[in-house]
């Protein structure tokens, strides 16, 4: 068999460091996907929330915990989990630094990676179940920034500020 033959290992996926964080309504899918990043052979550097649901939070309280602990760790990412994941994502979006998006697909996992440098990822429990939920983590951080292009744009979001 010539080399051109022969199969390709898959490449592997740089490691990342993770800041968990939900609240009551997101409590078992955030231990879920810790555990899944964990599997995964990522690294949990914290985690914010509730253990079970009915330990009620509020959930601006967590974003602004795990987006703080993003800003202070260059180069982690955040995955925050609410209801809906929108509430999450308004909140850590106004944080400079900050760039959360809200996914329901994996094109969109990925895209807010490659193209807008997103740094959280937001995911509604209410909205997608933990199959779906572990693609969307396991896409966004399989991603990377595309840079180009692409960083002229981030800036202008940068720029409009929180």
């Amino acid at each position: 068999m010539t080399e051109a033959n022969q199969p390709r290992p898959e490449p592997e996926l740089a490691r990342a460091r993770i800041h968990f964080g939900s609240d009551h309504a997101a409590a078992d899918l955030r231990l879920e996907l810790a555990e899944a990043a964990r599997t995964d052979g990522h690294m949990i550097a914290s985690d914010a929330g509730p253990l079970t649901e009915a330990d009620s939070v509020d959930y601006p309280d967590i974003a602004v915990q795990v987006c703080e602990r993003v800003l202070a760790d260059p180069g982690s990412i955040g995955v925050l989990v609410c209801g809906t994941g929108q509430g999450m994502a308004m909140t850590a979006n106004k944080m400079d630094g900050i760039r959360a998006a809200v996914v329901l697909d994996d094109f969109s996992a990925r895209m807010a990676r490659e193209h807008n440098d997103a740094n959280v990822l937001c995911i509604g429990a209410r909205v997608a179940g933990p199959g779906l939920a572990r693609l969307l983590l396991q896409t966004f951080l399989g991603a990377t920034f595309a840079g180009g292009r692409h960083a002229r744009r981030v800036a202008k979001i940068d720029a409009a500020g929180g």
